[in-house]
């Protein structure tokens, strides 16, 4: 009789990296395998003395940092990839402040990536976990009996897409909403690291027709609890009574906080912009480039839905280009402008003078307006 498990596990790369997630998330190192070479990769936040102790003996004086190009700007090093510093002992001191220290600068060379380096870094970054790992090379017989998950560096490498193209309707119901009483939420499950992504159904949106839509990434501090940080409740509020008056729409609420950084990363950035730092800086301290979101499985939630053209409610050009690229027609692009406060004047201006959003320059709420 034939074994019917591989049956069971129709793909055992996507498997073996959302297990990887989940076991970088817990802080637990992971073995990343190309052809006959093998690295055990470390999350910085994971270093503590004990790991450090024990990973030791494996590293031979071989083990590395491997840090994105934009924390290497940070450290004084301008070069526009991704980069390694060796590490002779795995010193969490020293480790802390290659990664996070804000004066920090490069304390020896910078040697170029390896398939191992640039797979822990995707997989830090899928994680939501600080951009930053220890890689340590291992042998044959230290990879022997660790008990570690192991997985390929190719299917770290080819996950976002592949996971973009699998997403899965799992839940559908009428949730009226104040304002906007006939309102559908629609829930998919998949795309980057397995997260939850929701589709609002505002009113009954003719398909046939150019569709208004948003693209909302979540946001906890504005959108739950009125952070006058940012403009993100005001907008996804006004969205939602724009839509409920008029011909109704779909919100896409997307799982990518802190502009893909995840929540923690996201107040840590929170702390530096706190000490002077604009929302730019304060990621490109922590090793982030300006924008970390991909839009490529809010494309495929859409067609999923129906939906072929759109009128993007939005004041970021990198949304109308990720859907067409995707293959959406982006028929108009709706603005949508939040309250200006103290908390948030400066935010909105670096958002607008360093990312080409388009932004009022009122200080009250606006309501949505067409831009021609």
């Amino acid at each position: 009789m034939s074994n019917p498990i591989p049956r069971l596990i129709p793909d055992y790369d996507q498997m073996s990296v959302e297990r990887a997630i989940g076991e970088m998330r817990a802080g637990r190192p992971v073995i990343v395998i190309d052809g006959d070479q093998a690295g055990l990769v470390i999350g910085v936040e994971a270093i503590t003395r004990e790991v450090a102790l024990r990973s030791g003996p494996f590293s031979s004086g071989l083990a590395r940092i491997v840090l994105p190009s934009a924390r290497l700007r940070r450290l004084g090093v301008e070069r526009d990839t991704a980069g390694s510093l060796a590490l002779p002992v795995i010193d969490g001191d020293r480790i802390e402040t290659l990664a996070l220290k804000v004066t920090a600068r490069a304390d020896a060379p910078v040697s170029a990536t390896s398939v191992i380096d640039r797979a822990g870094l995707e997989l830090a970054s899928l994680s939501a976990v600080l951009p930053a790992v220890i890689i340590v090379p291992l042998t044959d017989r230290a990879m022997a009996g660790e008990g570690l998950l192991s997985v390929r560096a190719e299917a770290i490498e080819q996950y976002r897409k592949r996971a973009g193209a699998r997403l899965t309707l799992v839940s559908r119901a009428a949730v009226p909403l104040e304002g906007a009483k006939e309102t559908e939420f629609v829930v998919f499950r998949g795309g980057e690291g397995l997260r939850d992504q929701v589709a609002i159904i505002i009113g009954k949106p003719d398909l046939s027709k150019p569709v208004s839509v948003r693209l909302h990434s979540a946001c906890l501090t504005g959108d739950l609890f009125g952070s006058l940080k940012c403009d993100c409740g005001d907008q996804l509020r006004q969205t939602v009574q724009w839509m409920a008056e008029h011909d109704g729409g779909i919100v896409l609420y997307l799982d990518q906080e802190g502009r893909g950084n995840g929540l923690s990363n996201k107040i840590l950035a929170y702390r530096l912009q706190s000490q002077g730092h604009d929302t730019y800086e304060a990621d490109e301290i922590l090793g982030f480039d300006k924008d970390q979101r991909h839009f490529d499985f809010a494309a495929e939630i859409l067609k999923q839905l129906g939906v072929a053209h759109v009128n993007l409610f939005t004041n970021n050009p990198n949304k109308v280009d990720a859907l067409r690229r995707a293959g959406i027609e982006v028929a108009g692009q709706q603005r949508v402008f939040g309250r200006r406060t103290l908390e948030n004047s400066h935010y909105l201006d670096t958002k607008r003078d360093r990312a080409g959003h388009a932004l009022d320059h009122g200080d009250k709420v606006v309501r949505a307006k067409i831009r021609d």
